[in-house]
C-alpha cells in the first residue's frame, strides 16, 4: 500500500487513536484517547494520595468517616462531608471539603468537585502552602475534567506557584502537565510547550511528560524535535504501549516505514489486550504485508 495513503489519516487525526468520538475526552484537549484514558486513572490515584497528605485535624468524626468510605461508598461520603461542612471551622473545613472533593470526583461531578475543592483551599491556613498547593490543583483538575480550560489555568498558576515554595517537584511537574492539557484545549500550544518543557525539567524522569511533549511536537510538525522525545520516553518505559504507538505515528510521517512497524509490532507483542494494540493492528493492517525485497 501507498504510504501517502496511510499517511493522510495519520495527519487528519488528532492523536495517534484511529478515532476519537466526540464524547470520548471530556478534557477537550486533543490528547490521544489512549493517554486520556490513562490520566483518568492516574488522576484518580493521585487525588486519593494527595487526600492523605493534606495537613488535616484529628477532631473532626465524620470528615475522618468520610474519608475512609470515599472509595467505598462516594454518595455516603458526599452526604458525610456536607454535613461536616455545616459547622467546620478552621482545618475542620478544609478536611472536610477535601473529603466532598474526593467524593463528588469519583461521582464524575466535576464543577461541583471544583468548587468543593476550591473552598477548601481558600479555607487553609495561607502559610500552608503545601496542602494550598495541592487543592488548587485538584481544584484545575475538576476543571480540566469539566472541560473548563481556561477556568483550570486560573487555578493552576496559584497552585504551581505555591508547590514551588515548598519545592514538591512531583506536584510541580503535574501541574505542569495538567497546564499542558488545559493550555492545547485552548489553543495556545507553543504554551503548552513552554509548561511541558517546565515538567521535564523538573521531573527527567517522568515517562508521560515526554510522551506528550513527543506528541505536541508531532502536531506541530517538529519531527525531529518528536522523535528526540519519543526516545527518551521509551527509554524510561520500553514497555508503554502508548509510547510504542507514538513512537510508530512519528516514524511513518518521518517516510520510515520499517521502524514504524517495529514499533507498532512490539505494541501488539508486549500489551495485546491494550486499547493501544487494537489501534496498532489497525495501523499495520493497512499497511500490509512487508516488502520480502527489503
Amino acid at each position: 500500500m501507498s504510504s501517502l495513503l496511510l499517511l493522510l489519516p495519520l495527519m487528519a487525526q488528532v492523536g495517534p487513536a484511529s478515532s476519537l468520538p466526540s464524547n470520548a475526552s471530556r478534557y477537550a484537549s486533543q490528547l490521544p484517547l489512549e493517554i486520556i484514558e490513562k490520566k483518568d486513572k492516574e488522576d484518580r490515584d493521585r487525588r486519593a494520595r494527595e487526600a492523605q497528605t493534606v495537613a488535616m485535624p484529628s477532631g473532626s468524626r465524620s470528615s475522618a468517616g468520610c474519608m475512609s468510605a470515599v472509595e467505598a461508598n462516594p454518595e455516603k461520603s458526599a452526604e458525610l462531608a456536607r454535613s461536616a461542612l455545616s459547622d467546620a471551622i478552621g482545618r475542620e473545613r478544609v478536611r472536610a471539603g477535601l473529603c466532598l472533593g474526593v467524593a463528588l470526583s469519583d461521582l464524575d461531578r466535576w464543577d461541583e468537585a471544583r468548587t468543593a475543592f476550591t473552598n477548601a483551599r481558600d479555607a487553609a491556613d495561607p502559610a500552608d502552602h503545601a496542602s494550598r498547593a495541592r487543592l488548587g490543583a485538584m481544584a484545575g483538575n475538576a476543571a480540566l475534567a469539566a472541560g473548563q480550560a481556561g477556568q483550570a489555568l486560573s487555578l493552576l498558576a496559584p497552585a504551581a506557584t505555591e508547590a514551588k515554595i515548598v519545592g514538591d517537584a512531583d506536584l510541580v511537574a503535574s501541574i505542569a502537565l495538567d497546564r499542558s492539557r488545559a493550555l492545547v484545549a485552548v489553543k495556545q500550544p507553543d504554551e503548552a510547550a513552554n509548561a511541558l518543557a517546565e515538567a521535564r525539567a523538573t521531573q527527567p524522569d517522568n515517562a508521560q511528560a515526554w510522551l506528550l511533549s513527543a506528541t505536541l511536537s508531532r502536531r506541530q510538525d517538529k519531527l525531529a524535535v518528536a522523535q528526540t522525545q519519543i526516545e527518551k520516553a521509551a527509554s524510561l518505559a520500553p514497555q508503554d504501549p502508548e509510547i510504542g504507538l507514538e513512537a510508530g505515528v512519528i516514524a511513518m510521517l518521518s517516510n520510515n516505514e520499517d521502524a514504524a512497524r517495529r514499533s507498532w509490532d512490539s505494541v501488539v507483542k508486549t500489551a495485546p489486550s491494550s486499547d493501544a494494540a487494537v489501534t496498532a493492528k489497525q495501523y499495520l493492517s493497512q499497511l500490509g504485508s512487508p516488502d520480502p525485497a527489503k
